[in-house]
């Protein structure tokens, strides 16, 4: 089932719930979805277009989540938390450190990565390999450790 389907039938029965949090989180994502569509001028997009969107989604939040925060605003903290668990839902399973550890130390010695200058060719041969399933941050730390 392609996401944009299992959101639409989430979407439905978000609304027989009355789940205002989630009925919005979804027509968000349909929304980012259709207009990724309409500006590659696609009908349907890959799995993995779709799974770049959600990313991008949920990093925005986490982003603000840290902004909110940190600016003490506990009432927009409390609902862009609902909202990054709602997304997460969609998002793939997401890797486990000791996975990330051993993808991060492969990938260094396929690339014949010695020093830290190299991080950029690291972080672009990893990324491919993780999309969705890990965090860039973290993924970007891990490196920083191995090449250190």
């Amino acid at each position: 089932m392609s996401l944009l389907e299992q959101l639409n039938l989430d979407m439905k029965q978000a609304m027989k719930n009355k789940d205002k949090d989630t009925l919005s989180v979804i027509r968000m994502v349909k929304a980012s979805l259709q207009n990724e569509s309409i500006k590659l001028g696609k009908d349907e997009l890959s799995e993995d277009e779709e799974l770049t969107i959600l990313s991008r989604e949920l990093k925005q939040r986490k982003d603000s989540l840290q902004e909110f925060k940190s600016a003490g605003r506990d009432d927009l903290v409390e609902k862009l938390e609902i909202e990054i668990n709602i997304l997460q839902e969609y998002m793939p399973k997401q890797l486990s450190n000791d996975e990330l550890e051993a993808i991060v130390q492969s990938t260094i010695q396929e690339v014949n990565a010695t020093s830290k200058k190299e991080m950029g060719k690291v972080m672009s041969a990893i990324m491919p390999k993780v999309k969705g399933k890990a965090d860039g941050s973290q993924i970007n730390k891990l490196v920083n450790k191995h090449l250190s």
